[in-house]
C-alpha cells in the first residue's frame, strides 16, 4: 500500500490543531503536531513531513524561526497561519522561504486547497527549476529561445518582463513578496525601488491578460503577487 502524504502541523492552540488534524485526516493526508518551533524541528526531523503548516506567534521559536531552519533542511512546502494584524511578519515569513499564507479565520476547503496546489508544485518544481523550458497552464517558456506563448498564440516581451513571467510561471500559485520579486530581477540595489516592480507588473499585464477585468498576476495587498497560469483560475485584477 502507497504510504500517504505527511503532514507536520504547528499551532500552539490545541482546539485549532485538533480541528485541521481531524480535517486533514479525513482527506488521508497522515499528520502530526507539534505545539512550538522548537518541538516542531524535532518531529521534522522523525516525521520527515512533505508539507509543514505553520502559526506564526508561538512560543520558543516562532513562525519565522521555524520557516528559516525549515528552508536551510530543503525545499519542503511551508503554508504559514496568522492573525490579519500581522503583515509585516507574513512578508517576513514569505522573504525567509515560506511557500503561502493563509488569515485566520479561514476555511478548511480553502486550506485544503492550498494544500493541494503545494503539494502539486512540490512535485513539478525540482524539473522547472533545471529546465530549459516551462509549462504551466495556459503558458509555455523556452527559456533559450527566449519564446513565450500563451493558449498557443506567441507573445513578444522585454528580457525583464520575460524574467518576471518565467519566475511567475516556475512558482506558479506561490506568493512571491516584493522584496524577493525585485531582489531576483534587479538583484540587491532593486530591492528598495518597488516602483520598478509596480511597472514591469503593468507592462506584463496588458501583454498576457484577456483583458474584461480578469488578470494571471495577483495582487496580495502590502505583501507582494501570486500568479495563476490557468484561464480557470484567473481573477479581477
Amino acid at each position: 500500500m502507497a504510504s500517504r502524504t505527511r503532514i507536520l502541523l504547528v499551532d500552539d492552540e490545541r482546539q485549532i490543531t485538533r480541528v485541521l488534524r481531524s480535517s486533514l485526516e479525513s482527506h488521508g493526508y497522515e499528520v502530526a503536531i507539534a505545539q512550538d518551533g522548537v518541538e516542531a524541528l524535532k518531529v521534522f526531523e522523525e516525521f520527515a513531513p512533505d508539507l509543514v503548516i505553520t502559526d506564526l506567534s508561538m512560543p520558543n521559536m516562532d513562525g519565522v524561526e521555524l520557516t528559516r531552519a525549515v528552508r536551510r533542511m530543503g525545499e519542503t512546502p511551508i503554508i504559514v497561519l496568522s492573525v490579519r494584524e500581522q503583515d509585516q511578519t507574513k512578508v517576513e515569513a514569505l522573504d525567509s522561504g515560506a511557500d503561502d499564507y493563509m488569515t485566520k479565520p479561514f476555511s478548511t476547503p480553502e486550506l485544503l486547497a492550498r494544500v493541494r496546489v503545494q503539494l502539486r508544485r512540490r512535485r513539478e518544481r525540482e524539473d522547472d527549476a533545471t529546465a530549459s523550458s516551462l509549462s504551466e497552464g495556459d503558458f509555455r517558456i523556452d527559456r533559450e529561445a527566449h519564446r513565450v506563448t500563451i493558449r498557443g498564440e506567441e507573445v513578444h516581451l522585454t528580457p525583464k518582463e520575460f524574467e518576471l513571467l518565467a519566475l511567475f510561471v516556475q512558482n506558479a500559485g506561490r506568493v512571491l513578496t516584493h522584496k524577493t520579486l525585485l531582489r531576483s530581477i534587479w538583484g540587491a540595489a532593486g530591492t528598495h525601488q518597488p516602483e520598478y516592480l509596480r511597472v514591469l507588473v503593468a507592462q506584463l499585464r496588458k501583454k498576457i491578460d484577456r483583458g474584461e477585468g480578469e488578470s494571471y498576476i495577483e495582487s496580495e495587498p502590502w505583501i507582494g503577487y501570486r500568479f495563476r497560469a490557468g484561464s480557470d483560475e484567473l481573477t479581477a485584477s
